[in-house]
């Protein structure tokens, strides 16, 4: 079971690494942002945008928490991404404004955590509509954990293309005790 600190500490780490990831990508020309690498969603720029779909997807679901949390609140009105291809952008520095508010809204809503929010059973719908119940500070951690999953594959693809996007390790953002 996730605390409120640790979903703190993860949402810097996803925040630093997003960052990390964008700085590096900006290294490389435009047309080998698209280029296709055989990677599962082709691109760099598509493994990007399957990031801000699928953390899109994940924070319209969280924004059906009972808590009614404030944090996620702008996302409450839209309509769920149905495909995790979806585009947010075309070119680096539009994907990198959507990557942004989703990092701030993640930050935020880490920030406003309580711990009877982590122990609350999230009641949401998958793309099939098949309806789940599911332990919702459980569900933040696969949440960081699928952005670590793909950002490792992004960051395979940068360096295969002869870019370091540095240090990656949680790690140097733990706090010694």
């Amino acid at each position: 079971m996730p605390t409120t600190d640790d979903i703190v500490l993860l949402a810097a780490y996803n925040a630093n690494m997003n960052r990390k990831l964008y700085d590096a990508a900006a290294r490389l020309p435009a047309h080998e942002l698209d280029a296709d690498r055989g990677a599962f969603f082709g691109s760099l720029l598509g493994t990007m945008n399957h990031l801000v779909a699928g953390d899109t997807i994940w924070l319209m679901r969280f924004a059906l928490h009972p808590a009614n949390l404030p944090a996620l609140a702008p996302l409450r009105d839209g309509a769920i991404p149905s495909d995790l291809r979806q585009r947010y952008g075309d070119d680096l520095p539009s994907l990198l404004a959507h990557r942004s508010r989703l990092d701030g809204l993640i930050t935020a809503l880490a920030a406003e955590l309580q711990p009877t929010d982590l122990d609350a059973t999230l009641v949401y719908r998958n793309s099939r509509g098949i309806e789940y119940r599911k332990h919702f500070g459980t569900l933040l951690l696969h949440f960081f954990n699928h952005q670590t999953h793909h950002r490792g594959q992004a960051s395979t693809l940068l360096t295969q293309a002869g870019i370091d996007i540095g240090v990656t390790d949680l790690l140097e953002l733990v706090g010694d005790v």
